[in-house]
Formats: C-alpha cells, sequence, structure tokens
C-alpha cells in the first residue's frame, strides 16, 4: 500500500536525518569509545558513574562482542576502542588508523586454561579436546601452555569456541580444557572447574588498551585528556574506598563484590607512571608489539605484519 506524508513532516524527517548525519561525521560531536565487558574496563565506566566524565562530550558505549567494537572502529562509528592489543594490530594492518593512549590492564592471572574434574595437571590435557577462541590472544596462551606442557598441536584436538560459547560448552562438557578469561574464568572455577595455566606465568604478553582513530586525536584532545583523567580518578576511588568501588562494578559485570576482588587479583593496572614506561620511549609496548604481530602472522590472523611505528603516545598521561 502507498500512502504521501505531508510536506512538513517530510522536512522535519529529512531534517533530522541531517543532523543526525552532521553528528556522525563531524568535529563537534561527542567522543565515541566502545568496549566490551570486560573487568579492566570497568574503571573507566566507574569513571563516567561517579560524574568524573563530560557525558555531553564523552558518550561510552558498551556492545555485545569486540567483533561490534572492531566493526564500527572500521567504518567510523566509534572514534576509540578499549581492545586488546592484537586488536589493535589487526585494525592497523587493515588501514585503521589508531593509537594507543592509555594501557588499562595486563592480564596478570585473568586469562587461564581450566580443565575437566578429574584434569589435573599439564600432561594430562595430551590428547584432549581444547576449546579456544582463535584470536591472538588465545593463540599466546595456547603456544605457553603447549610449551610449558612440553606438547605441539599435534598432541592435542583443538577446538575453535568464540567466547561467548566457553560458559555453556564446558558447563556441557564439549571440551575437555578450555582457554578462557574473566569473568568466566572464575564462574567456571566456583563450578569445579580446575586452573591448570595462567596468564601470570607470562608476564606483560595479554595488555588491554585504549586506542583512538588518529583523525579523533585532532578534534578531541581535550576530551581525551578528561577522559584519561577520570579513569584515574576512578582507580584512586579504587583504591582508596574499594568497597564502595566494587559494589558499584559488581553489578555491570552480573557478579558480587567479592568475587570481583579476585577478577582484579588476576590483572595488573598500570599507574601514570608504569603507563608512561609502556607508552613513552622505553617503547615496552611497540616492543610487545612486534612479538604479538609477528605470531599473528603465523597464525595467519593477518594477512601481513603492520607499519607499528608511531603506535603509541604517551601525551595524555598526567604527571604522576
Amino acid at each position: 500500500m502507498h500512502f504521501s506524508l505531508p510536506l512538513k513532516v517530510v522536512l522535519v524527517l529529512l531534517l533530522a536525518a541531517a543532523m543526525a548525519t552532521l553528528e556522525g561525521c563531524g568535529s563537534e560531536h561527542r567522543l565515541r569509545l566502545g568496549s566490551t565487558q570486560w573487568p579492566g574496563y570497568e574503571p573507566l565506566y566507574l569513571a563516567r558513574d561517579q560524574g568524573l566524565l563530560p557525558t555531553d562530550k564523552v558518550k561510552l558505549l558498551e556492545l555485545p562482542s569486540a567483533s561490534e567494537v572492531i566493526q564500527y572502529l572500521r567504518n567510523g562509528s566509534l572514534d576509540g576502542g578499549m581492545l586488546t592489543l592484537d586488536e589493535v594490530i589487526s585494525l592497523r594492518a587493515e588501514g585503521v588508523p589508531l593509537k594507543v593512549v592509555l594501557v588499562m590492564d595486563v592480564s596478570d592471572g585473568a586469562d587461564a586454561v581450566l580443565g575437566q574434574p578429574g584434569i589435573d595437571m599439564l600432561e594430562e590435557i595430551r590428547g584432549q579436546r581444547i576449546g579456544v577462541e582463535i584470536t591472538a590472544v588465545g593463540a599466546v596462551m595456547l603456544e605457553s601452555l603447549l610449551q610449558e606442557a612440553g606438547l605441539t598441536q599435534q598432541d592435542i584436538e583443538l577446538v575453535n569456541l568464540p567466547f561467548d560459547q566457553h560458559l555453556d560448552a564446558f558447563r556441557a562438557k564439549q571440551v575437555d580444557v578450555l582457554i578462557t578469561y574473566e569473568p568466566t574464568r572464575s564462574r567456571l572455577l566456583a563450578q569445579g572447574g580446575v586452573e591448570l595455566f595462567n596468564s601470570h606465568q607470562i608476564p606483560g604478553r595479554i595488555v588491554d588498551v585504549l586506542a583512538i582513530r588518529e583523525e579523533a586525536l585532532a578534534h578531541h584532545r581535550d576530551h581525551i585528556a578528561q577522559v584519561i583523567a577520570g579513569y584515574f580518578a576512578a582507580r584512586r576511588t579504587m583504591d582508596t574506598q574499594p568497597e564502595q568501588a566494587y559494589a558499584r562494578i559488581a553489578p555491570r559485570l552480573q557478579t558480587d563484590p567479592e568475587t570481583l576482588k579476585t577478577m582484579f587479583r588476576g590483572m595488573q593496572l598500570p599507574d601514570p607512571l608504569e603507563n608512561l614506561a609502556w607508552l613513552g620511549s622505553s617503547a615496552l609496548l611497540n616492543s610487545e608489539a612486534q612479538k604479538l604481530a609477528t605470531l599473528m602472522a603465523e597464525w595467519k590472523l593477518i594477512a601481513s605484519q603492520p607499519d607499528l611505528a608511531n603506535l603509541a603516545t604517551p601525551e595524555f598521561i598526567p604527571a604522576p
């Protein structure tokens, strides 16, 4: 059935569409930062909840999966994202001009290898079905696990398992061993999973960062500085008023404050001085990124290694 709208209504709709387009591509729109759900990103959401971010200038968007964050960064719907370092490398390999402005966390046990009850030692993973999401983080954990166990990929049955299927697959015993991370790690440990290996044994290898598209760096410098200042202010709240902070964060992760404390014990949250070491002239982040890019190319997760020069900037980190 065909019908026509009054001219006035059509004009209003066209104007609304034009305004939306301007907000989407102009320099005056809010700085849009996206993430998935991960404990290491929570200080920034806590900063928002505490009124430490200029919400008229900055918008945080929590998306269901990392693939959506990546897609929105590809098409410019996001100005920046909270990502693992390998995701930044993948996007730069595609030509997306991202620059790291903050190291949010370094996994120190939050990524783990869990066995079904009865699988108690690394030697017992030989011949078992090992579930892992085939990403660079999964590759780092798998290679480190096999090296520690003295095995090769030919000694196991590899099962590619997206993260959103980890919980159900392990509960249903579709895999014997699972490479996963928080908050699934804590949930499965509480249900009888046996931890065989974790990222504490490979320090500095798994890093989460805040990365910004380079065009947004020019348009939103003040807002980026406010975001990072708010982030560190929220971190101070976590240090000085942990009960209050964890009580506010826990519902977002669908957990309780005590479990949340356990999750945070599995990661390092670099302070401003440590961020300067990661992002500054010591090139600590660049060194780790080069090793990770080599691994990703070997696993064919990227077609070729991207140029990682000028990967990061320390200019937004407040003075310690």
